[in-house]
């Protein structure tokens, strides 16, 4: 059965029109009124909804009731990520959310080839959600993750010190003495963040900043992994 995420507040019983998105893909379909998808909004669990109508450019529906099932991983796992260049960040979202990242902020370090600002940094970030929405929709997710607005690297830092997240944290380091992903760690928190840095990695003093600030160094093996795979390796084993 299709699976479909609605921009607005889902209840069963509702009637509603759906976005020009969502229409689009029940006719792309070639569904029929009668035929049943299944519908999330982003708040947790899914609808039953009966197709009412279909019209050249909207399609109505009637909601059914609530399951309240999810499909998270059992500990969050938030990534911030360097941006790596051209479509892998569009690839990393995607397969970061197949696999249970709980949110996911793009960063910019002294390294980094994509630079973005303003508008153009707003559109991304769109974008970026609209592919998380459509990565839900596949996977079987019915809680969205949220695709932060792209920060610099050192500012985002230090935000996050001073909102004293008491969550574990990581950056994922090619020190030689760095402790490997394969060691056990201690008792697993509520959630954990990893900062992974762009192609070349972090620079020396980005590194150290992180570490003053908390962040625990942690090594993937001895293997130099792209930026995409390593950021989606720590997540894979964080959240097995």
């Amino acid at each position: 059965m299709p699976r479909i995420y609605c921009d607005q507040t889902l209840h069963a019983g509702g009637h509603l029109t759906l976005s020009k998105e969502a229409s689009r893909h029940i006719q792309v379909l070639r569904m029929q009124p009668g035929q049943t998808v299944h519908l999330f909004d982003g708040y947790g669990g899914e609808y039953e909804a009966n197709i009412t109508q279909i019209g050249r450019q909207h399609v109505d529906v009637a909601v059914g009731l609530h399951t309240a099932v999810e499909r998270e991983a059992s500990h969050a796992v938030h990534l911030a990520v360097c941006m790596p260049a051209n479509e892998r960040m569009d690839w990393l979202v995607e397969k970061a959310v197949e696999l249970g990242v709980a949110s996911i902020t793009p960063l910019m370090s002294q390294r980094n080839v994509v630079k973005l600002s303003g508008e153009r940094a707003e559109k991304k970030q769109a974008h970026w959600q609209a592919v998380a929405v459509a990565a839900c929709e596949q996977c079987g997710r019915n809680l969205v993750p949220t695709i932060a607005l792209p920060l610099s690297l050192s500012s985002w830092l230090k935000g996050f010190e001073s909102t004293s997240h008491s969550a574990q944290r990581f950056v994922l380091s090619l020190q030689a003495t760095t402790a490997t992903m394969a060691e056990p760690t201690a008792a697993v928190p509520n959630a954990t963040w990893i900062l992974s840095g762009p192609e070349g990695g972090l620079t020396a003093q980005e590194e150290a900043l992180a570490i003053a600030l908390g962040w625990a160094p942690l090594s993937l093996g001895p293997r130099v992994l792209r930026a995409e795979t390593a950021a989606l390796a720590a997540l894979i084993r964080l959240t097995a």
